[in-house]
């Protein structure tokens, strides 16, 4: 049978009045009090009390609501999921929110939290806390379009996980391989070891201590490499024995994670001998333990290991409509289609949108609509002090480039065009233009004509003050970054996907609390 609904007292009793006196920061805990049945309403309590259901054993009997409060909070507060559980029967903060005062043991478990967690990330639920952070603020916030007005951008995100170098890496794999076999097999790391003869590589917790070489002199390093291999190859002939142990499947893994770096990073030489690759792979891994983590820059100085975080700000609201993660490598503008799905249950259509130069190839750029304006600083054109292309003209219709001294020719989107170099070397202004002996050539982009559009529009007043409102997103990300870090708080992807999402409702939250009336009651700071 399905349990009722979580309805806790809107009223505040005298005990919480005087803790609510006593909260000078912190002051999100005063506004979810507040309005914790405002944002957890009936409807949405449905939503994931059916989401939360397990089939073998029924409804869950801990509200769905307390727990996703619980999650915001943790989120707003930082703390680990055991602290949750402590701080539930150890902070009347916590107790004010969910509705738990002087309790002596809490009102769910941390296995309980663990799982809903992983329920909400399974089931692609995550994204209804915004959309429900959106809904009130329309609501509340008389905001009644259906267009929408956005800014996007991303700021680096560094990996949970422990980056290391090739030799390290594979030292890593084999140490974790041994400690999983050991577990298996009921044996000791040190007998696996002795059976495989590899204890002089696992037997300290750095495999370079364990080798102790001369890691400057390349003949030592390759005599690693040789170590390391040689004792992947005896694991894994003794993993091939073991066939019968159905247990031994996260040692496979394990060992061809191994595998991966070693096809990534290790070449062999004309002599034989195993040495590292010049360069990186294009999707090089980068850790053991998190296998999404990857290289990334920031420009061409500031370099990161991890993640990107991307945040979509509606510009009229100030609210995040969505967000998204992406490996540190990838291109920014492969994130759009996420986040664009995530919007069309929002029911709104983008009319403006703005970006930096990385979102130029999203598919929201390469697909608009003609009722979708784009708002980017263009690919700036440099020629020292002579002319640039914005000094030739184009002739659209019909596929024509009129240099400055008047010569026309044909040219074709994506390629470059080269005036002939008769008619450059005879050219009163030849000098003024190019020095190549060939003569003057202009590269046109694939979408020149919007290139020219974004170019005529920020040489405008009114184009510039647009342009300048893609910075409320840079602040917005600043926001999140007070809560979320630096620094991911899991592993993978899709976890790092919810954290940044339960933090964008946070700030959401924020944000619905300074709105004009008829906002909700209680600001928070």
């Amino acid at each position: 049978m399905r349990p009722p609904y979580w309805n806790p007292q809107i009223e505040l009793s005298q005990a919480e009045q005087s803790i609510i006196s006593k909260i000078k920061k912190a002051k999100l805990f005063i506004f979810l009090r507040h309005n914790r049945h405002h944002l957890f309403d009936e409807e949405f309590q449905a939503e994931l009390t059916i989401m939360f259901k397990d089939s073998t054993v029924g409804y869950c009997p801990v509200s769905p609501a307390q727990l996703a409060l619980a999650l915001i909070l943790q989120a707003y507060t930082g703390v680990s999921d055991d602290e949750v559980i402590e701080a539930l029967v150890m902070d009347r903060r916590w107790q004010l929110v969910l509705d738990c005062h002087d309790c002596q043991k809490p009102p769910f478990s941390k296995g309980t939290l663990v799982n809903f967690r992983q329920a909400m990330i399974e089931f692609g639920v995550d994204h209804r806390l915004i959309e429900r952070t959106v809904e009130i603020a329309k609501e509340r916030g008389g905001f009644g379009s259906s267009n929408l007005r956005a800014a996007l951008d991303s700021s680096p995100l560094w990996g949970a996980a422990r980056v290391e170098d090739t030799y390290n890496l594979l030292g890593h794999a084999l140490r974790k391989a041994v400690r999983l076999m050991a577990q298996a097999c009921e044996q000791t790391i040190a007998e696996i070891a002795q059976e495989t003869q590899i204890d002089n590589v696992v037997t300290e917790t750095s495999l370079k201590a364990a080798l102790d070489l001369n890691w400057d002199d390349p003949t030592e390093r390759s005599y690693a490499l040789e170590v390391i291999l040689s004792a992947l190859n005896n694991i894994e002939s003794h993993v091939e024995k073991k066939t019968a142990n159905q247990q031994l499947s996260p040692v496979v893994e394990t060992l061809q994670v191994a595998r991966q770096i070693q096809s990534q990073d290790v070449t062999i030489d004309s002599q034989g001998q195993p040495i590292l690759n010049k360069g990186v792979a294009k999707h090089r891994r980068i850790s053991i333990e998190d296998s999404q983590m990857r290289h990334g820059r920031k420009s061409r100085s500031q370099r990161f290991n991890g993640y990107k975080r991307h945040v979509l700000r509606d510009l009229d609201m100030g609210i995040v409509r969505a967000v998204g993660i992406t490996a540190a490598n990838v291109p920014e503008s492969e994130v759009t289609e996420a986040i664009d799905s995530d919007l069309k249950a929002q029911n709104v259509k983008m009319v403006e949108l703005h970006i930096d130069r990385a979102y130029l190839p999203s598919h929201w750029v390469k697909q608009r609509s003609q009722d979708l304006t784009i708002f980017c600083k263009a690919w700036p054109v440099r020629n020292g002090d002579r002319f640039t292309k914005t000094d030739f003209v184009l002739d659209w219709e019909h596929s024509l480039i009129r240099c400055p001294n008047n010569v026309t020719i044909p040219f074709e989107q994506g390629k470059t065009v080269h005036f002939p170099a008769s008619e450059c070397h005879v050219c009163p202004i030849y000098e003024r233009c190019t020095t190549s002996a060939r003569g003057r050539s202009i590269s046109i982009h694939p979408d020149e004509a919007f290139m020219q559009e974004l170019r005529q529009r920020q040489d405008t007043e009114s184009g510039r003050a647009k342009l300048r409102e893609r910075s409320q997103v840079e602040h917005t990300l600043a926001h999140l970054g007070q809560w979320q870090g630096d620094r991911a708080r899991y592993l993978g992807a899709r976890k790092n996907l919810f954290d940044l999402r339960r933090v964008a409702v946070i700030h959401n939250l924020h944000v619905i609390a300074r709105m004009s009336p008829p906002a909700f009651s209680q600001q928070v700071s």
